[in-house]
């Protein structure tokens, strides 16, 4: 003889916070479904076709465009510039991000006025501050060239210059982006109660002191987010650098996504394109993945 099990009040109320969940999530779902990973999958699926992306016909040649792109020098070379920039923007914007916040979180509300002043290039479009790095660096009428030349009588050509280029527009990156980090770390100094300030104090510790052995170590989980931040965010960078050159003089500038988008909508061959780009999501996710896995090791240790 069966009997129907009762009913809890804890069954009834994890049913409806389980049908609450699903109504909130879905709309995200959806969204993540349609501008991510369908995205994702199409771009695969277009890199086994010879497309110039605007006609309906489309050639089916399966993996040829991924052997081409193997065997591609300029996207190696491209993906050796997004390490580049990957390298120095970690060596760059996350210590003096780190020294700008131990700054403004010594100082208190009295220095409020250089949080504003600081976090304003991370407020700017990235367009607009290539446009007007390109004008400041100009070799002509650049202000940098004007110094240059009321000092030694000579122009600077630091775009132009192939050798200097790549690590011109890495500064102007760190400038951007580094107030971001700014910002980041005074958020996790701001976390650290007053009371452990207090007792390093007592117990005698220079500021030094505090910061090496007490407060870098409790936010080094932060450290550690924002370096992945950092790293993933220098293999995807195209806008600033696209608006300053294009990824020239040559390919000294060239990153994946400049390389990616010169093939897809300057060439039109949009089936090699969504191969580079499909190679470039590769990359980036092996690069974080190691990252990740690293860190945890370290931190396991």
């Amino acid at each position: 003889m069966a009997f129907n099990r009762p009913v809890t009040l804890h069954k009834m109320q994890q049913t409806s916070v389980n049908r609450a969940a699903c109504v909130f999530l879905f709309p995200v779902i959806l969204l993540l479904v349609v501008f991510i990973f369908y995205p994702i999958l199409d771009t695969f699926s277009i890199s086994r076709y010879s497309w110039n992306g605007i006609s309906a016909a489309r050639q089916y040649i399966g993996l040829s465009n991924w052997k081409n792109l193997i065997k591609d020098v300029n996207f190696w070379i491209a993906f050796k510039n997004n390490i580049v920039i990957v390298i120095l923007s970690l060596a760059i914007q996350i210590p003096l991000g780190i020294v700008l916040a131990v700054f403004l979180d010594s100082g208190g509300k009295k220095l409020t006025i250089y949080k504003i002043l600081w976090f304003i290039p991370m407020l700017m479009s990235s367009v607009a501050i290539g446009f007007l790095f390109t004008y400041v660096l100009s070799t002509n009428n650049g202000l940098v060239s004007a110094f240059s030349n009321w000092l030694t009588g000579k122009n600077v050509d630091l775009l132009g210059n192939p050798a200097s280029a790549l690590y011109t527009v890495i500064g102007v990156l760190c400038w951007q982006f580094t107030p971001f980090y700014m910002v980041y770390f005074v958020a996790a100094f701001s976390g650290i109660p007053e009371e452990v300030f207090e007792a390093a104090v007592i117990d005698g510790a220079t500021r030094n002191q505090y910061f090496w052995r007490i407060s870098l170590p409790m936010i080094s989980p932060a450290v550690k987010t924002a370096a992945i931040l950092s790293i993933v965010g220098s293999l995807k960078y195209f806008d600033l650098v696209y608006v300053m050159t294009g990824g020239g003089p040559g390919t000294s500038t060239e990153l994946m996504a400049t390389y990616m988008y010169k093939q897809s909508f300057k060439t039109f061959n949009m089936g090699y394109g969504a191969a580079v780009a499909g190679g470039m999501f590769i990359l980036i996710t092996m690069v974080s993945l190691i990252t990740m896995e690293l860190m945890k090791r370290k931190k396991e240790s």
